[in-house]
């Protein structure tokens, strides 16, 4: 024999109501809300039971104190436990479906056939853009976040049973809600609407001026819910008559969002919208997308140029590189890159850069070239003679 509940049983269990996270389903026919063991205990674990007072001891310290509490409630029929039974499809659907999946993949098969066929034909360049756009994807896969949108998990249906074993167990066990208390807001609710309903009937026995304050704004709300009706025919007369005089090329809505699933502050807003869908806007859509066409064409382009100078800097490297091996070279190109200054040098100083030398000028500058030549074989000659 159970004996009825006391107070802060009751208290207990209320709050676990109201507190626990639950869930509805359906079982043998109705409409329950059901909640799991650890989640309970947890909860109680947190409420105000689980702390000491002044002079008393804490009503929930571990875990298992829980437990045998919750057991006194289970026992009072403040729940039940519940089993978890997986639905399971039948044999027709399972049957169907695997034909279903034979007729595809056969299907399918037909298919890879004729795409294989179909490949064949192509030629290399149409397969290398394919490669490179699928590399450009698995880059792009790549640079994403590493969470991957994951697949979607399918929820398994079950049903709710009761359980032989009708025994309180922290863990992953359900538990089917018996009591059902009324919370507060909605008695509160309840409690308005009725002095509400009370309120409104016993309307002849208001005094004048509340009578009078309620007309007005009765009439008020009447007029402002009318205009409203009367601004969504008038808009649409405003819409269908520049429709038909600029042919359908002019499209002019006032309050475009009066009736539209919007707030409403925002369905006066904007106040209007004009679009024109004629010959100038296909034109300007066409020369909006060659200059978009023009713009990837001069990036193409700039890319090519920037892949050219490249390889000239390259170049470059590389001659520099094979000039700084060869240092004998470079000093045997000093005097012939000093002539060359100079006949440069007396061009540019008669004031013209492109005027023919003279024979004697000419003369002038071999005999000097001749004598720095005989000066040098003099020095080289002179040590060898002292040597010997």
């Amino acid at each position: 024999e159970v004996g009825e509940p006391f107070k802060e049983e009751k208290a207990v269990a209320k709050y676990l109501r109201f507190n626990c996270p639950t869930k509805s389903t359906n079982m043998m026919g109705h409409r329950v809300d059901y909640f799991i063991a650890s989640k309970a205990v947890d909860c109680l674990l947190d409420s105000k039971w689980a702390k000491a007072k002044k002079g008393e001891e804490a009503l929930f310290t571990t875990r298992e104190s829980v437990v045998d509490y919750c057991n006194r409630l289970l026992k009072k029929q403040f729940f039940h436990r519940a089993l978890k039974v997986m639905k399971m499809k039948p044999d027709k659907d399972t049957k169907k479906e695997k034909e279903k999946g034979k007729g595809e993949s056969g299907k399918e098969e037909e298919k890879k056939s004729k795409k294989e066929s179909g490949k064949d034909e192509k030629t290399k360049k149409e397969k290398e853009k394919e490669k490179k756009k699928d590399g450009e994807k698995d880059e792009c896969k790549k640079d994403d976040s590493p969470g991957t949108p994951k697949k979607k998990e399918t929820k398994r249906k079950f049903k709710l049973e009761p359980h032989e074993d009708q025994v309180f167990l922290d863990g992953n066990e359900v538990y089917v809600w018996i009591y059902d208390p009324v919370h507060f807001k909605t008695f509160a609710m309840g409690l308005v609407l009725v002095i509400a309903v009370i309120a409104a009937t016993l309307f002849p026995l208001w005094p004048a001026e509340m009578r009078v304050g309620v007309y007005y704004l009765s009439v008020g709300a009447g007029c402002f819910v009318a205009s409203i009706l009367l601004l969504a025919v008038a808009r649409c007369i405003l819409f269908l008559i520049i429709w038909l005089i600029t042919g359908g090329r002019h499209h002019f809505w006032f309050l475009p969002n009066l009736t539209a699933d919007v707030g409403f502050i925002d369905s006066f807003r904007p106040l209007y919208t004009h679009e024109y869908k004629g010959p100038k806007a296909d034109l300007k859509k066409e020369e909006k997308a060659e200059s978009k066409k023009q713009q990837k064409y001069d990036s193409e382009e700039k890319s090519d140029s920037e892949k050219k100078e490249e390889e000239d800097g390259k170049t470059e490297a590389t001659r520099n590189s094979g000039t700084d091996g060869s240092g004998g070279e470079r000093h045997s190109d000093t005097d012939s890159d000093r002539r060359e200054d100079d006949r440069s040098q007396h061009s540019s100083g008669n004031g013209n850069d492109f005027e023919m030398i003279t024979k004697e000028e000419l003369e002038q500058q071999t005999d000097e070239g001749d004598c720095e030549e005989e000066e040098e074989e003099d020095t080289e000659s002179g040590p060898s003679h002292g040597k010997s």
